[in-house]
Formats: C-alpha cells, structure tokens, sequence
C-alpha cells in the first residue's frame, strides 16, 4: 500500500512535521547537530564550596545546589546519579518571547554558531527553533537520570506545550505519555496578557507528564471537596423533598433536609467503612502513611467518612465519601501567589512569577515516596527544594533534592530560600515553616572540564576524585559510589565486572612515576584473587600474559576509558 506523505511547514521559523508512511516525525532548524550533541558535551568537575552549603562535608550524596550551565550539570551528574532520580520536576522558559533569555549551546554549527549570545524576543523568527535546541539535547540528559520507575513533570504554556509534547514524544516514547495538568493562572497573570487584542487571554498552564517505561502505573490522589471542608449538613442531603430520606444518623435528623441515601445504604456504608478500614489495616501492617492514616481516623467521627458504594452495594475505593479522585481537571487550589511567598522568605521581591510551592508538593505526592531523589534542573529561586523539605516535614520523609541553577542568583536566591525555610521563617503563617524546615544541603560550582588528553601533559588536572568518577563511569556505564573509594590504595570501587583502581596523582611530578607494576599487580591479586581487576594507569610495566595470569585489565589513561566503553 502506498502511503501520502503529509508535510506541514511554519517556513519563517523552520519547524514542520513530516508524516511518512504513518510515521509522524518531529524537525526543527538546527535538530540535525543536536540530535547527538549531549554525547559531546565535555565532563566537568563539580567543584564544592563548603561555606555556601549547609552540609557538615560536602557530598554528592546529600541534598545539593548546582550553580552552572544545566546541560553541562546534568553531564557531570551522569557519573553519580544516571537511573537514580524518581522524580524530574522543571519549569523551563515558556518562551514568551517577554522573558529575555539566551540561547548559549556551543554547538558546531554555523548556524547556531550565530545565535550565540543573542536575547531571544518576541520579534525573533527562530524563537521556536532556538527553545527546541535548548530543551532537545536536556531532555535526553535528563532520560539518562531518570530511574526506570521514574515520572518527568514539566510546567510550560500554551507558546511551546505543542512543540514539548512532539519532543517528549520522541525521546520518551509516546506510549510513555500519562496526562497533563490544567492548572488555572492567577487574575493579574491573565490581566497582564495585554497583547491579546484579536483573542481570549490565557487564563491557565499545563504540567506534561511522562514516564520513563509504559509500564508505570500512577497512584491514584484524592483531593477534599471545597464545599465538604466544613462539615456540614449539607454534605449529607440533597435538596430533593424525599421524607424517606429523613432519619436519625449520628443524632442528627434533618429537618430542611435530607440525607444523601436511604437508611438501609448508609448503614451498610458505615459497616463497610469500618470493615475496610480494618482490612486496610491488617493487610498493609508495614505501611508508614497507611498506618499514619489509620491513627488519625480510628476514633473519628464516621459521618464525614462514608465510603461510596457502587451499583452493586461494594465499596468501589479506599476513600472517604467527601473526597474525590484527581484528575487532570483545571487545579486552582495549588495556585497560591509564588511571589508573596518568595517574598516574605527572602523579605524582598526578588524573582518574578515563581512557583508556588503548593503545586510542587501535589506534584511530589503524586510521584514519589519518602525515600525518592528530585531533580530540579531549572531550579529558580527553589521553589522545588523548599517543596521536598516541607513534604518530609509533614510525613517524616526522606527525600532528596537536587537543585541546578545557571544565574547569578543561584547562592543568593536559589540557596538562600534553602537555607532560610530550614531554619526557619519568623514572620511565616504556616507552623512548620516558622519553626524551620530542617535539612541540609551541599552547594556545588561547575568546574573546569575534565581534559583527559592534558593528563599526561600535566595541564589542568582534576582531583582524584572527580577522574575516579569519570573514569569509572565512562568506562563500566556504571554509577559510581564514593563510599567504596580508597585513594591510598589507588581503589576507587566495584562494577558488575571489575574491581576497580585508578593510578593517579593530581601532581604532574607524582604522575610521570606512576604505573602498573609487578609490586602493585601482586598487592591487588592478594586483595581480589579470583576478581577480575580493571586498572586506570598512566603507564604498565607487564607482559599481556602476566596481566592475564593475574586477572587484570589495563586501561591507558586517557584513551583507553573511550574503548572500554564500547
């Protein structure tokens, strides 16, 4: 069968999309030099700097703030954290043309060579092209850190949310689609929209959701009805004239009304409700929320706890009967003013249209669990790191935040919120938040890159270990893990195939001497005798049949990581 190929253009900014026999693919100007541009992204080092942080020692491991370019952040977070991260949470430009920003990849191309450095306006015909390039080359980065199990929410509007969906499409998978939230924009954000004179101003935002594999399955969220917070009668009755429908509940008789189903149902749905609350109990005995649950609702009143009986009389859900289920509906209770609350934290309006920190903690409830890591990689002023901190305070969780800032704003702003809301806001209405937040976190700089062909050259060389983990990771694929690391014994850990060692100094002296030798062949062989042993060295002084004997694989540095890669 012949198929029509359908080709849809935008030709003053270059993006279409091509349809070949039934193939759907998605083309913007520069997509051709971006496609593989992630893998020539050089490794940087992650350099700490103690006194910006709050950790006792900097480390990798804890709650962190990254201040640099993200797409060379999240590179240098491969080593450490590729398939870790549950839950991806970013808010990047929505390209507005109103939002000055820049477009700065350096990628080889004489095109895009010609963008660098140049404020991307309303008036610029490859705004389109030049968003699609930024995101393109993230977004597969940001694949690469998500774990298996792991979900990716992004916020964005009505300017790019199509040209989002056809790129998650295809580096995630269509089938990975899951939803998106309609979230309802505040009064002065839709009055702001000035240029709207032929058209309705955008009165809401979306959150695109995806997952990492089609096999994820969501938890399903309940939310208390507004009109049902207060408890009142009329959560119970209908305003339909039914006296069968007036009888004695809980002590209470309604006079001008009624209640919601007939005497008979009710009962059966208090017993259910007691029923069901037992068995949740009996059959998740380890569950911490579950349990947290259970305690707060057993000596509770059961009128504002009915459970909704489908047609067959069986309780259809775990859920009280003032609640209903979430679902991708216009959110309005979450869109609490982000600027108000950035404000009384830092005491000064200091970042424009913020999140607010409701709708990231409905986001985190949604897709994680107490123990979950977060990436932020268009952090702002930490709308996201002040989410996960309040969300543990409430359920005694331990999640984990990354947070990747490129401004200048990064300490001031970004960190300062953290550092601010773990101790504590004095003026703040919330309990929690008055009395702090707890946690503490590592700030961090992106460094130089890592030039592995300037090693034996003696030129810029990292610490050890910042080449131990670009080295391991390069070369096995593998996270790599500081708590195994042995820099006296040149040991930097194990992979699935290898235990591993890295010989090297970041002194140009210490470095010339250092080689794989008989002694240190032995020494290893002693400690893993029946291992196989990868060894990272300037230099070997051993036969291949020696180094066989002893099950030790040599990798030269620098080239030999490339190799041992493929």
């Amino acid at each position: 069968m012949n198929h029509a190929v359908l080709f849809c253009a935008k030709t003053e900014i270059g993006i279409y999309q091509v349809a070949k026999a039934d193939m759907p693919s998605f083309h913007f100007k520069g997509k051709s030099f971006l496609q593989n541009y992630h893998h020539s992204v050089k490794f940087h080092r992650l350099d700490s700097k103690k006194s910006k942080g709050t950790s006792k020692e900097p480390s990798l491991d804890e709650n962190l703030v990254i201040h640099g370019d993200n797409l060379k952040a999240l590179k240098a977070l491969l080593p450490t954290h590729a398939g870790k991260i549950k839950c991806i949470y970013i808010d990047p430009p929505y390209n507005t043309g109103n939002e000055g920003w820049v477009y700065n990849d350096n990628v080889a191309s004489p095109m895009i060579q010609h963008w660098l450095g140049e404020t991307v306006d309303k008036d610029d015909l490859t705004r389109h092209d030049k968003w699609c390039c930024m995101m393109y080359p993230r977004l597969i980065l940001l694949k690469e850190l998500l774990s298996d199990e792991g979900i990716i929410a992004i916020s964005i509007d009505d300017n790019e949310v199509h040209h989002l969906r056809m790129m998650m499409n295809e580096i995630f998978g269509e089938t990975n689609f899951r939803n998106y939230f309609i979230v309802r924009r505040g009064i002065k954000n839709v009055q702001a929209q000035f240029d709207y004179v032929d058209k309705y101003a955008i009165g809401a935002e979306y959150v695109l959701i995806y997952t990492k594999n089609d096999n994820i399955r969501l938890k399903q969220y309940f939310v208390e009805l507004e009109e049902r917070r207060e408890g009142t009668w009329n959560n119970h009755w209908r305003g339909t004239n039914r006296p069968t429908m007036r009888y004695e509940l809980f002590g209470i008789k309604p006079d001008s009304g009624q209640w919601r189903w007939i005497k008979k149902r009710s009962l059966e749905a208090i017993q259910n409700y007691r029923s069901l609350l037992k068995d949740l109990k009996k059959d998740n005995p380890t569950d911490r929320e579950i349990n947290i649950w259970f305690e707060e609702k057993k000596n509770s009143s059961i009128q504002p706890n009915l459970l909704r009986l489908s047609n067959s009389g069986k309780p259809e859900h775990y859920v009280p009967a003032s609640s209903v289920k979430l679902g991708s509906s216009l959110w309005s209770d979450v869109n609490t003013k982000g600027s108000t609350e950035l404000e009384n934290i830092i005491e000064k309006k200091v970042f424009d249209n913020p999140k607010p920190t409701k709708l990231i903690e409905r986001i985190l409830k949604l897709f994680t669990n107490p123990d979950d890591l977060i990436l932020d990689s268009f952090a702002g002023s930490g709308t996201t790191g002040h989410a996960v901190m309040a969300l543990n305070k409430e359920d005694g969780g331990n999640r984990k935040f990354i947070l990747i800032e490129c401004e200048d704003y990064a300490d001031k702003i970004t960190a300062e919120r953290i550092r601010r809301v773990s101790k504590g806001v004095p003026n703040a209405k919330d309990e929690n938040l008055r009395k702090g937040l707890g946690g503490a976190f590592s700030y961090y700089e992106l460094g130089p890159e890592i030039e592995m062909d300037k090693i034996l050259e003696g030129k810029d060389l990292p610490a050890y270990e910042e080449l131990a983990r670009y080295a391991f990771f390069t070369a096995t694929g593998e996270n790599w893990s500081k708590t195994k690391l042995d820099k006296k014994k040149y040991y930097i850990g194990p992979s699935s195939t290898f235990e591993t060692f890295l010989l090297y100094e970041p002194d140009k002296e210490k470095l010339k001497d250092l080689a794989l030798n008989l002694d240190f062949a032995t020494e290893i062989n002693n400690r893993f005798p029946n291992k196989q042993k990868l060894v990272f060295a300037p230099a070997c002084f051993m036969e291949e049949y020696t180094l066989k004997e002893f099950g030790i694989r040599f990798a030269q540095l620098p080239f030999e990581i490339y190799r041992m890669a493929e």
